[in-house]
């Protein structure tokens, strides 16, 4: 896990300080060309076909530069994955062009560019749409990348990636019932890594604001627990954001404004990443990791 923790490093440092869209460097269309080749089969069995392959190959690749030339092979591939992995979008830089742009329609605009599914409808200008929208977007993103990252390597931020492109492929390219599975597994893959982002964000957030939204969440007799729906994310969310913004200091500002909003959402993100990578590196240095 070393290695997995020095390469998240590297490009979150990257990414952080020079933020700009490099969307264009991580293609996916030699999968959906797979994808495509694939279309004998339907469903789960297509979603599991799909997968397997380019993880299995990616695994064996880590496996095969683990510990070359001093492990740097090794922390290269980390990196490339990782960075190929994350986004498509960058989430920082969504955010200046949302926060830093002056005119009211062109922020509106720029606030599209958060939706999870880029074809999806269009989002609201309000402070819970935003939140939601930039939740949502570190989840997928990023954290839930870092956490499959650092649970499998970079087969695991791989495949977490390829599920949510198979999740969000147009019906063009694959069936309604692997469209279904794809989502439902991608879903799934989301569960554990928002959960561990509402323990981060009670930790840096309203404590009790953040837990008792969860409970309520989660105590809703609607849902059915066994369905790994993580749609409580968003609701925390922005239950720990108003939380913060009415205790911040200060002069007393209005919790309807979205971009006062965004902007706490923003940072409350950020406090989470720094959890997870202290976590992550106490781990490291207690060795339980390697």
């Amino acid at each position: 896990m070393a290695i997995e923790l020095v390469a998240a490093l590297i490009v979150l440092l990257v990414l952080l300080l020079w933020p700009g869209n490099v969307s264009g460097l991580r293609q996916f269309g030699w999968y959906r060309g797979w994808l495509g080749v694939l279309d004998f089969a339907e469903g789960g069995g297509r979603v599991a076909l799909a997968l397997v392959l380019p993880v299995a190959a990616c695994a064996v690749a880590a496996h095969f530069l683990q510990g070359r030339v001093f492990a740097l092979a090794g922390l290269a591939f980390a990196v490339l994955i990782l960075f190929y992995t994350f986004g498509p979008r960058e989430l920082e830089a969504d955010f200046e062009a949302i926060l830093g742009e002056d005119d009211v329609v062109a922020r509106v605009v720029a606030a599209q560019n958060l939706r999870s599914v880029p074809e999806g409808a269009p989002r609201s200008f309000t402070s819970a749409e935003l939140v939601e929208a930039a939740v949502t977007a570190a989840l997928r993103r990023r954290f839930g990348v870092l956490f499959w990252f650092f649970l499998l390597g970079p087969a695991g931020a791989l495949g977490y990636r390829l599920a949510w492109v198979t999740a969000e492929s147009d019906g063009a390219r694959i069936d309604p019932r692997t469209r279904h599975a794809a989502q439902r597994f991608a879903l799934a893959l989301d569960w554990a890594p928002a959960h561990l982002m509402v323990l981060a964000m009670a930790l840096v957030s309203d404590f009790d604001a953040v837990i008792r939204t969860w409970r309520r969440w989660h105590g809703d007799a609607a849902r059915a627990p066994w369905e790994l729906d993580p749609g409580f994310l968003a609701a925390v969310a922005r239950s720990g954001v108003d939380a913060d913004i009415v205790a911040g200091d200060g002069p007393v500002v209005d919790i309807h404004d979205p971009l006062i909003e965004l902007a706490d959402a923003r940072r409350l993100m950020l406090r989470v990443l720094v959890v997870w990578l202290a976590v992550i590196a106490l781990i490291v240095l207690a060795g339980w990791g390697t």
